[in-house]
């Protein structure tokens, strides 16, 4: 296991060819500041530039056992302009963006508070887990404001319109139970330990398989959401036909073929 301390309010691990990233503002329930999301936004570019993918699958979680992310440092928010405001939200959505856009799977691991910006952090990911203690919420109304981070638009995606709606009009929290129900949360964990174990036995299991594929079936189903039936099929079509010109397709074929395990190169 190798750990880079560079960072001031985030730790980051990589335990063999998975990568950890934990907030770490426990004396602020890891509320998002600028210095956090500025941090998230450089290491997550970092781990973009790799043209190979070193790492296989990427989780992310809160430090402590009270919050995940509780949300924006609101004392930080409370004297932004508009044009503060602007550059805040857009430094925001541009960290849920790139958490979206790795090319490998990233999980989600939230225990206790995902509020506002952690609720978004967490959507950004592929799936979310949660321990049982967890609690999932927009509640930015009551604070006179909106989500900044992707909230409206990712959370009707994930979960309905009309449930989205209920859920950032009233600014309610919904417990780990009924954001599973809902289909916001994947699976729900006893424990903080029992969840990062849960999601490093799932990474584990993708990495069995070609690395290149999985990128590019994210790539074709997270640009697929807001397309037609159509459109999203030529899309597919597209890749499909394209994946056809990889190592990895020729190297999966054969192994089916000669009945052994495939060795993957990732490309």
């Amino acid at each position: 296991m190798s750990t880079n301390n560079k960072w001031n309010t985030l730790t980051y691990e990589v335990q063999e060819d998975l990568g950890v990233i934990t907030i770490n503002r426990p004396t602020k329930l890891n509320a998002l500041n600028i210095e956090l999301l500025s941090e998230l936004k450089e290491l997550i570019t970092e781990l973009k530039k790799d043209e190979v993918f070193a790492l296989k699958g990427l989780i992310v979680t809160g430090s402590g056992e009270k919050a995940f992310i509780a949300g924006a440092d609101i004392a930080e928010m409370s004297d932004m302009t508009p044009s503060d405001a602007y550059t805040f939200g857009q430094l925001g959505q541009q960290v849920t963006v790139l958490f979206e856009t790795l090319q490998i799977p990233v999980i989600a691991c939230v225990n206790g508070f995902a509020l506002g910006g952690g609720c978004e952090i967490a959507m950004s990911c592929d799936f979310i887990y949660s321990t049982t203690n967890a609690s999932f919420g927009q509640p930015e109304v009551k604070l006179g404001l909106i989500p900044g981070f992707g909230g409206t638009q990712r959370l009707a995606k994930l979960v309905g319109r009309n449930r989205a709606k209920e859920m950032i009009f009233s600014g309610r929290n919904v417990s780990a139970t009924e954001a599973c129900e809902m289909g916001l949360v994947l699976k729900i964990l006893p424990t903080k330990d029992a969840m990062i174990e849960e999601a490093k036995k799932t990474l584990k299991a993708i990495t069995q398989n070609s690395s290149f594929a999985v990128s590019i079936a994210k790539k074709v189903m997270n640009e697929g959401v807001d397309l037609t039936i159509t459109e999203g099929l030529q899309l597919e079509k597209r890749q499909f036909s394209g994946i056809f010109s990889s190592e990895d397709m020729r190297e999966g074929t054969k192994a089916f073929i000669e009945k052994r395990a495939p060795h993957f190169k990732g490309k």
